[in-house]
């Protein structure tokens, strides 16, 4: 196992705590609260005990739509005795008995072709909550990309809540777009806090898109009774409007995306909601949209109420990489040099943890512009500089260089180094370029996965540490002319001598092994960045890292997951002992009182020796495991945990290749 331990001791300061998790034994919040902190204080299930989890009910999605969902990545919310959540391929809300995982009531809307022909498909995340301490109503975002709101007793669409129940999410969106083929959408749930319910917005893939010129992904905050629309903040600026200057050539026009189709956060208190925003219109290739071009790769505080812009802090200037902010930023009060500061933790694609003030957008310690590579690619626009945080430091392998090759034999690093010499290779913000048969692209890690993606991660107010789970891969960054009947960029996504694949709907097709997609993926590799049939890189290539926010120090980092099977028994390593090197996917831990909670991503032959996963369960303050169950699939959506009867609960996600999506609910057996 690797672990570090970092820094002397845990300090634990006594101040104000903006976020302390799901409060009262519920978990009424997608990530737990509106700070994002996927924290619990409960502790029936401990270190001493976790072994003894037993499945008390399992909620099987397969007969909910029209075929079977492989990527379930759904969370529920538990609120007096119930769950709630989105399931299977045509996205319905079920409403479940907590103690039984029995169907109370369920709520579908066949939007046809419509539905069709959205961008983002399946059961996404699940539900939003609010109640007034009377009324309670879930709501959710249709494929088709309309906001609904239901009586969380029976089900039934809120009548007095924009038409019959249901807002048009195409409409009223300052800008006009077709309502059956507009490739506009949202996977993520939407947040409510107060009584502003906030929604983004998600496209296809953006790795090879038909048109520079697509819908632009503005945010609406609306009524939660009435369904009115409150305020919209515009993504790409418009005429008149903060940061337009960022936009060269008037490509803020045409250009559109800047979505945010992750999870978003709030504070009440600041009367602030925070932004995780995506990149503009092409992934790879950005010469249709010259500038740094704000509020690309942003964050961006708005005020809840009114949606106007308190400040804004860009990740990534003229982003290249697909390094969308793919989660929500976590919200904490800390004791930083004896001061007390409401801050803003943002994990990311890059593995850097970007921490900020939150009252205003200036960095807790210096994050310095730093000149990164220039590239080539005809058309292009570089930004000269991009923004590099003094601390943390990165959490995950950032940049392809030979140090960093396979070396579990030196056979294998020389194979290694014969394939990477058919690419272009660098560190971090090395560019994309064109693909030849010289020179097939850039090689760059994380790539469009992760480092971290939509799971982002979770925090301990107790001892002010992040727990993030983050993934260590290769990828291609190749430019390609693409013929005019697939796009009318200059350049997508691709290596020479193979045909461009379509632009497709993401969750249209079943997802790999490893754990399904997340974010927007699309690169194309021409040959797989694999020796031998081993990863290209070293391991670990599935890690958690515990980082101290008030330091900005590592407490320590461990391999995540068993070393999978294919790298077990590889004839290239035939007698040889292989430490746990982990493994790659999109997970989200679950911190609780005393441990750091998550699934293995992909199948595996676990030590029963059964074809599954395990759900492994780490001392919070040391890294060290103290139990593991079994699953019958990867983890594929985030656990949560509640308190009923007495009795504490923990549910989580589980599908994968050939095994559709499944709701697991486990607790302690009876001695």
């Amino acid at each position: 196992m690797l672990r570090f331990l970092c820094g002397a001791g845990l300090l634990l300061a006594s101040v104000a705590q903006a976020q302390s998790g799901a409060k009262n034994g519920e978990w009424t919040t997608y990530a737990g609260d509106l700070g994002s902190t996927r924290y619990s204080p409960l502790d029936q299930i401990n270190a001493a005990n976790f072994n003894k989890l037993e499945i008390a009910w399992r909620f099987r999605t397969e007969s909910l739509g029209p075929h079977p969902e492989y990527q379930y990545e759904g969370t529920p919310l538990f609120a007096h005795g119930r769950l709630y959540v989105t399931a299977g391929s045509r996205r319905d809300v079920v409403c479940l008995d907590a103690a039984t995982g029995e169907l109370i009531w369920m709520h579908g809307e066949n939007e046809g072709e419509r539905a069709l022909h959205a961008p983002r498909q399946l059961s996404g995340h699940g539900v939003a909550y609010w109640t007034d301490g009377k009324d309670e109503r879930i709501l959710y975002v249709t494929t088709g990309y309309r906001l609904v709101e239901l009586d969380a007793k029976t089900g039934i669409p809120v009548a007095g809540f924009g038409t019959n129940g249901i807002v048009d999410l195409k409409e009223n969106d300052d800008q006009q777009m077709d309502l059956v083929n507009a490739e506009i959408g949202l996977h993520s749930t939407p947040l409510v806090a107060k009584n502003v319910v906030v929604v983004g917005a998600a496209f296809m893939e953006g790795g090879s898109p038909t048109s520079k010129r697509n819908e632009k992904g503005y945010v609406r905050g609306f009524d939660v009774r009435t369904g009115k629309r409150l305020w919209i903040f515009h993504t790409i600026p418009q005429p008149g409007e903060f940061g337009i200057e960022t936009w060269l050539n008037d490509s803020w026009s045409y250009t559109g995306n800047a979505g945010v189709w992750g999870q978003m956060s709030a504070d009440p208190e600041l009367n602030m909601v925070y932004l995780p925003v995506e990149l503009p219109t092409g992934d790879y290739y950005g010469g249709h949209r010259p500038g740094a071009g704000l509020f690309g790769e942003s964050i961006v505080a708005l005020d809840l109420e009114t949606g106007k812009r308190k400040w804004h802090y860009q990740l990534v200037h003229h982003g290249l990489w697909d390094m969308d902010i793919p989660c929500a930023p976590i919200l904490t009060d800390l004791n930083i040099d004896g001061r007390v500061v409401k801050a803003l933790a943002q994990p990311t694609k890059q593995s850097f943890l970007y921490v900020l003030d939150r009252t205003n957008g200036k960095p807790i310690w210096p994050i310095v512009e730093t000149p990164v590579p220039k590239g080539d690619v005809p058309g292009e626009w570089y930004s000269p500089t991009q923004p590099i945080p003094s601390k943390p430091p990165a959490y995950d392998n950032q940049g392809v260089t030979p140090d960093k090759l396979i070396d579990f034999t030196p056979a294998l690093h020389e194979e290694a180094l014969k394939l990477i010499s058919h690419y272009r290779y660098g560190p971090l913000f090395t560019p994309p370029s064109l693909s030849t048969p010289e020179s097939l692209g850039t090689l760059t890690s994380p790539g469009s996965q992760g480092g971290t993606n939509w799971p982002g991660g979770s925090y301990d107010p107790e001892t002010h540490t992040v727990y993030v789970f983050s993934q260590t891969v290769v990828v291609n960054l190749g430019l390609i002319k693409p013929p005019p009947e697939i796009s009318d960029m200059n350049y997508i996504s691709g290596t020479a001598g193979v045909t461009p694949r379509p632009h497709r709907a993401m969750g249209a097709l079943p997802p790999p092994e490893a754990g399904g997609r997340g974010g927007r993926g699309g690169v194309n590799p021409a040959v797989r960045l694999t020796v031998e049939g081993l990863p290209l890189l070293k391991p670990p290539y599935g890690r958690i890292t515990a980082i101290n926010l008030e330091t900005g120090d590592f407490r320590w980092q461990i391999a995540h997951g068993d070393t999978p099977d294919y790298i077990k028994n590889n004839p290239a390593l035939k007698g040889m002992t292989i430490p746990r090197t982990g493994r790659p996917g999109l997970l989200g831990p679950l911190t609780t009182k005393t441990l750091v909670i998550c699934g293995e991503a992909g199948f595996n032959t676990t030590p029963g020796g059964v074809r599954g996963a395990m759900l492994r369960a780490y001392d919070k303050m040391t890294g060290q495991e103290v139990g593991a169950v079994y699953i019958p699939a990867p983890q594929s959506g985030s656990p949560m945990t509640y308190m009923l009867n007495g009795e504490q609960y923990l549910v989580l996600a589980v599908s994968g290749a050939g095994f559709p999506g499944e709701l697991l609910a486990f607790k302690l057996g009876k001695d």
